[in-house]
């Protein structure tokens, strides 16, 4: 089958149903019927593989033995389809029992179902949309990895759904950052906050040149551990990984920030940390006592930063993105914070990104901070990467890539001072001229541009790409309501 228009197929027939508002539902609909097809698949090998093989998911639930048509007129359609999700499968799922032997491949059954929903309808809709995914054979490995790049394209489109953008980091950011930090195969790897699983699958995509025989494969299944607050991220990952072949996919939902960082034992530290940690929200005060005192901010990624300092691994590596607000702020818990981090931990690059990396979803200009746990900072290097030539600004249709970051590559295996324009591109900075400035480490930054006048037709793709993003967010929040008031 053509995997190239599966997304579009699908977001066609969900249109017409009135029960899903806007991408980010039309997204979350599509993601647990195909996380149900992509479990299905794996299980057909778990049988093969392993003795007296037993699905957690009660047999009647199985995809093979509800979703499939075998064009026999006997495949449930309409209202019997949907009285049958709605009134047995979402429940039987949601409430499936475990104890402490439930293996993770298992677990994530319950866990993805958890706070999932059917936002279809229409039963004939629904059924349509089923048997487009059943089209699908993943069990066939060329399209299984095939499908890896539809995958990653509906993890795109998140970008222009609404606040679902927060959750997808754009491929060449994850693979750039993880390329810096060049994990090793036997390492383990963390993402605290890890939305779909970029950086986990980009990680995995690294080291896969490293497995050379059926030890380092096992090694390899178990190499990369996520937490994620959010359900659709979270269905989202979990699917990500078992794409990926990661049978046992170590993915918790949960929220990184509920433990107290002082419990963190060395059993609860990584050799590599990646992440492009929430920012921009804030947490409950009964959340910041798990801080200590001096480390406790209302703004989440400062309190991501303390959880990655408390679990990094002596000799460990860390790549994160943060905002500019971090580099700059001078309130007493981010100053606190940078001076642990520079006082205990190598902080010894800071790369200025460009404006507009993770549009349509924010303008915030942001930058990736690349430290070690190998003792204090001596000096810090700072390298301002400019927006690639041709480029005014990145976009849906324009997005950043690998390529761009070729430069910056280049620079960070040869590294000397760059002025431009009689300003710093490119400068190392000591210790105490950090500290002088009070740890405001907004170095390095991006000239001030004359507001830029567009040309006609990209103002209006601007300005639709803005409404998109508005009328996604209306959407949702209808939904919420909607669902609010049909529960009471």
């Amino acid at each position: 089958m053509s995997l190239n228009n599966i997304v579009k197929r699908l977001q066609d027939i969900m249109r017409n149903d009135a029960g899903i508002n806007g991408d980010a539902q039309r997204i979350e609909q599509m993601t647990w019927l195909l996380f149900l097809k992509v479990y299905d698949a794996k299980e057909e090998e778990w049988e093969l593989t392993e003795n007296e093989y037993t699905s957690i998911i009660p047999e009647k639930f199985r995809w093979r033995n509800w979703a499939v048509d075998h064009k026999d007129g006997k495949a449930l359609t309409g209202d019997a389809l949907l009285s049958f999700v709605n009134t047995e499968l979402f429940p039987a799922l949601k409430n499936i029992e475990l104890d402490e032997t439930t293996p993770m491949s298992k677990l994530v059954v319950q866990a993805t179902f958890a706070d999932s929903y059917n936002y279809m309808k229409d039963g004939v809709l629904l059924r349509q949309v089923i048997n487009v995914i059943d089209e699908i054979n993943f069990a066939e490995y060329a399209e299984r990895h095939a499908f890896n790049e539809i995958y990653e394209q509906i993890l795109k489109d998140l970008q222009s759904a609404g606040n679902a953008g927060e959750f997808y980091t754009p491929r060449a950011v994850t693979d750039f950052m993880v390329k810096m930090v060049n994990p090793r195969l036997g390492e383990q790897i963390a993402d605290f906050a890890c939305g779909t699983g970029g950086f986990l699958t980009s990680s995995l995509k690294h080291l896969l040149p490293q497995v050379k025989n059926v030890s380092d494969k096992e090694i390899y299944c178990s190499c990369v551990y996520g937490v994620e607050k959010k359900a659709l991220p979270y269905l989202l990952c979990a699917t990500n990984l078992l794409l990926h072949d990661i049978d046992q996919p170590r993915v918790i939902h949960g929220n990184s920030l509920e433990k107290n960082v002082r419990d963190y034992t060395e059993e609860d530290k990584f050799d590599v940390i990646l992440m492009n940690p929430p920012y921009g929200g804030s947490e409950k005060e009964v959340v910041k006592q798990n801080f200590p005192v001096a480390l406790r901010s209302s703004e989440t990624a400062d309190l991501f930063m303390d959880v990655i300092m408390f679990r990094l691994k002596q000799n460990g590596r860390v790549a994160i993105v943060l905002p500019d607000g971090f580099l700059f702020g001078e309130d007493n818990a981010k100053v606190a914070i940078k001076e642990k981090l520079l006082s205990e931990y190598n902080l010894h690059t800071v790369i200025r990104l460009p404006h507009s990396v993770f549009a349509p979803y924010t303008s915030i200009t942001t930058n990736l901070l690349f430290f070690d746990k190998t003792g204090p900072t001596k000096e810090t290097w700072f390298y301002r990467m400019d927006m690639p030539e041709g480029y005014k600004h990145f976009s849906k249709t324009k997005p950043i890539k690998l390529e761009h970051f070729a430069p910056v590559i280049e620079w960070w295996n040869d590294r000397k001072e760059i002025i431009v324009d009689d300003a710093p591109k490119a400068q190392k900075y000591s210790l105490n001229e950090i500290k002088e400035k009070n740890y405001n480490i907004d170095l390095c930054g991006f000239p001030h541009e004359e507001e830029e006048i567009l040309e006609p037709k990209e103002l209006i793709a601007q300005y639709q790409e803005k409404r998109a993003t508005l009328n996604a967010n209306i959407d949702s929040i209808l939904s919420q309501i909607t669902t609010i008031l049909e529960t009471k």
